[in-house]
């Protein structure tokens, strides 16, 4: 029964204060139970504690713009005050993607 719930768990080491240490032992004896079973369950309890704790992310929905078509219009709105080559943002008109033909490979950048 004991190397099956071993099956699952796995090995690594903690490092104790002597005093924590002791304590422990103590406990353990005590209770009549392993020092590592208290230690998983200690540690279970604790991450039990933290997952309720948990908030979603902070920076979602931080900055609320008004419009409803964020989702849509992405690109057009992140890149609408930004122009390239020192270009009027209010002048330039975002360009269409050229369709590409089958089998023509693209030109070089350069």
């Amino acid at each position: 029964m004991t190397y099956a719930s071993i099956r699952r768990v796995k090995r690594t080491t903690v490092f104790l204060a002597e005093d924590a240490g002791r304590d422990l032992k103590s406990l353990a004896a005590r209770q009549g139970e392993p020092v590592a079973s208290l230690i998983r369950e200690a540690i279970g309890e604790y991450l039990a504690r933290r997952k309720k704790e948990r908030r979603a992310l902070g920076f979602v929905a931080a900055a609320r713009s008004g419009r409803d078509d964020v989702a849509t219009r992405h690109e057009e709105l992140l890149w609408m005050d930004l122009a390239p080559h020192g270009e009027s943002a209010t002048a330039r008109k975002p360009r269409k993607a050229s369709p590409r033909r089958p089998g023509k490979p693209r030109r070089p950048v350069r």
